[in-house]
């Protein structure tokens, strides 16, 4: 989250794929943790602590830094219940809010309709990646699409620049399969290439910025430096998404989870240094209360749903409270219901 323009800017950095929640934030003082994580669990030396009870793996040093700051804040147990157990069909849940029917609108789209009802800036929600998240896509709502660095996107060729666009257009239709009444082909209709024509405004964004931080060369370090171009640019955006992942390791899990990590970790230190984020599981910004929010769900077999850990924090209820809190909406009828909102926003 960003603290320093008058109107409040949202980062969102999704975490594509199945995160290990218990690699992330580790209950060390749990034996069941060390009972079923013989050949993937971290180990004792590479644990940074953060209390009593949890603690980072060593890889996460940068957030391990943004804890004892006071400007993390942990959401335990997050999802829905009974859970359709598809990465898909989860996905688009978390994306639309419509646990149980298809949705035809992504939160964020609706938040950015609400923020400019009349459509007068194209570049108030601006996404990084390689197609446009079904968070954002609302049919009739522009959104500036980047699929590329900005300091190369303003100097391709008309021609590749509309290739480019194509290319996340078509990545969006194949990951959200077009179902009837999806909203996914209402979207391609009435708003297409139009959408992405915000990314010409972004072109200036690089030769507005000047800052002495440093960023990583990875994907998402990239993403982000993007990120903060186009917020320093002072075009008017509001809203930021980008990805990273995929985190479905399987075989894996040990160092193509850290290195995840370490990537998104030092993306964020680098990005922290200059701007400011947000997320759902981990909230980080200056307004931030730190600490842990929620309780880790039981590692007993007994309490297990279908061998996974049971939620007991909707992810709505992480929306609403930024949504009421930091942008200042009435999050009703953004998340399609009323709940619970936590205390983790000053």
């Amino acid at each position: 989250m960003e603290a320093m323009q008058k109107d409040p800017v949202l980062v969102v950095v999704q975490l594509t794929g199945g995160n290990d929640y218990l690699n992330t934030v580790v209950p060390y003082n749990n034996p069941l943790y060390r009972d079923n994580r013989k050949a993937v669990g971290i180990g004792d030396n590479q644990i940074l602590r953060i209390d009593g009870d949890y603690g980072f793996p060593s890889f996460l040093a940068p957030m391990k830094s943004f804890w004892d700051e006071g400007k993390l804040a942990i959401m335990h147990g997050v999802g829905y219940l009974d859970s359709p157990r598809s990465h898909f069909r989860s996905m688009d849940i978390w994306h639309t809010c419509e646990a149980d029917k298809v949705g035809t609108e992504g939160w964020l789209g609706r938040v950015v309709r609400e923020i400019d009802p009349k459509k007068e800036n194209v570049v108030t929600a601006v996404s990084f990646g390689p197609c446009l998240f079904r968070a954002l896509a609302v049919p009739g709502v522009p959104v500036a699409c980047v699929a590329g660095p900005l300091e190369t996107y303003g100097f391709l060729p008309a021609i590749q620049e509309k290739a480019q666009r194509q290319s996340v257009l078509d990545r969006f239709s194949r990951m959200y399969t077009p179902i009837p009444g999806s909203g996914v082909m209402e979207y391609m209709a009435t708003t297409g290439l139009d959408s992405l024509r915000g990314a010409d405004i972004l072109k200036v964004a690089p030769s507005k910025y000047s800052s002495e931080i440093k960023y990583p060369d990875t994907p998402i370090a990239r993403k982000l430096k993007g990120i903060g171009q186009v917020h320093c640019a002072d075009l008017g955006t509001r809203v930021f998404y980008c990805d990273h992942g995929s985190f479905d390791t399987h075989a894996g899990q040990g160092p193509i989870h850290a290195n995840l990590w370490s990537s998104v970790s030092q993306g964020l230190e680098a990005f922290m240094a200059d701007h400011g984020a947000a997320g759902v599981t981990f909230v980080i910004g200056e307004r931030v209360k730190g600490g842990h929010y929620g309780n880790m769900p039981s590692l007993e077999a007994g309490k297990l749903v279908q061998g996974d850990l049971n939620p007991n924090m909707d992810f709505r209820g992480i929306y609403s409270t930024i949504l009421d809190k930091w942008l200042h909406m009435d999050p009703v009828q953004i998340v399609n219901g009323t709940y619970d909102q936590l205390a983790f926003l000053n």
